[in-house]
């Protein structure tokens, strides 16, 4: 655990004398309510894997190894607060209160599915939680992130806009663009980066030459600082304290956490092919769970009873989430047509009313028997 953020400054800026500086100031019975949801996270991750293996979802987006970072910050946010996620961040939706089945319901692309099985799975969103939808190409969520920030200043909001990007996001334009705006105006934003030490499968010393990530802000006027990401005590002070920082009026920062990816980039990539076991041996010995789960019980916070129950009961939850999801049907093709323009214009009315005859007259070619009246 880090013994204060000002030992982790980088650029020559300040902390407001309130901000939380000891990473014990997390409370024990916090600490323990992340790793329930780290734990359930996990879980949902590894049986989504299988899911996919046996062809009945498409694709997956897990944070195999990087719950700290992830959970820990959504933790130290508040519920007005905007989350700006990448794609691996469905366990800070969950853990703001979304329904596990409707966001299974966007995994399987169903007719509960809230983006109607237009995004991929993973891409998920709510409006009432204040969960931006997930936007896949790199780093343009962070300049979205930076306008939440702007609107929520110029309406005199007290909320912040945090973002999650990944390592590589720090080289696309929308990250320049981002902290050049947020720096300038200083805009209410939160810069997360979790470095997982690969841009999908490209290692941080051949994307990047700065000393860290959490370096680059100083060239914009950001604070950046580089926290631990599997130690979740720190990840939960130092957002606390770069909320409080911008809420005081004195601008964003970028926090660089720590990580590492013990899955794949997701279900599509095979990681063996680009780091060795040794590495990722090294790495899975700072599990954030694993370190989380032994500081509680050495505290006397958590136990195997409570891991027991915990896992005991998203199993059953989730065999019963999946179970419904899977079972509902795709959604209706007029589905395609809707939530494009704020009223339907004409062609679309139009384009609408071919697609249905087209669907139809295919309906009717696959229902026609052949010679002798037997179905085919």
């Amino acid at each position: 655990m880090v013994d204060s953020l000002e030992s982790l400054r980088l650029a020559p800026l300040t902390l407001p004398p309130a901000a939380p500086a000891k990473a014990g100031a997390v409370s024990l019975e916090l600490l323990a309510n992340v790793l329930r949801w780290m734990l359930r996270a996990r879980f949902i991750d590894e049986r989504l894997e299988k899911l996919q293996r046996q062809g009945r979802i498409g694709f997956h987006v897990g944070a195999l190894g990087e719950e700290g970072a992830i959970l820990g910050a959504t933790a130290a946010l508040k519920a007005d607060d905007w989350i700006v996620p990448c794609y691996r961040e469905f366990a800070a939706l969950l853990y703001r209160g979304y329904p596990l089945e409707r966001y299974l319901d966007n995994v399987y692309g169903n007719c509960d599915d809230v983006v109607q099985g237009r995004q991929m799975p993973d891409h998920v969103t709510s409006r009432a939680l204040n969960y931006l939808s997930v936007s896949s190409p790199v780093g343009t969520q962070i300049t979205q992130a930076t306008g939440l920030a702007w609107a929520a200043k110029l309406k005199g909001e007290r909320r912040v806009a945090a973002v999650f990007f990944g390592d590589g996001a720090t080289s696309s334009n929308d990250f320049h663009a981002a902290l050049t705006i947020a720096g300038v105006h200083k805009l209410p934003t939160l810069f997360l980066c979790r470095n997982n030490h690969f841009a999908i499968s490209v290692p941080t010393d051949q994307q990047c030459a700065a000393s860290s990530f959490a370096a680059k802000g100083e060239g914009y006027g950001v604070l950046g600082l580089k926290v631990d990401g599997n130690d979740v005590a720190a990840v939960i002070t130092a957002v606390q304290a770069a909320r409080a920082r911008a809420l005081a009026g004195d601008g964003p920062t970028l926090l660089e956490l720590d990580t590492y990816r013990l899955g794949g980039h997701s279900t599509s990539d095979d990681p063996t092919r680009y780091r060795s076991q040794e590495e990722f041996e090294a790495f899975q010995a700072k599990d954030p769970v694993v370190r989380l789960r032994e500081t509680l019980t050495q505290a006397g916070a958590w136990s195997e009873a409570l891991e027991a129950d915990a896992l005991a009961q998203i199993k059953t939850e989730l065999t019963q989430a999946v179970g419904r999801s899977e079972a509902k049907a795709k959604p209706p093709l007029s589905s395609v047509f809707h939530d494009v323009y704020a009223e339907m214009p004409w062609h679309l009315r139009a384009q609408w009313r071919e697609a249905e005859a087209a669907a139809d007259r295919s309906a009717e070619a696959s229902s026609v028997k052949p010679e002798g009246g037997q179905d085919v």
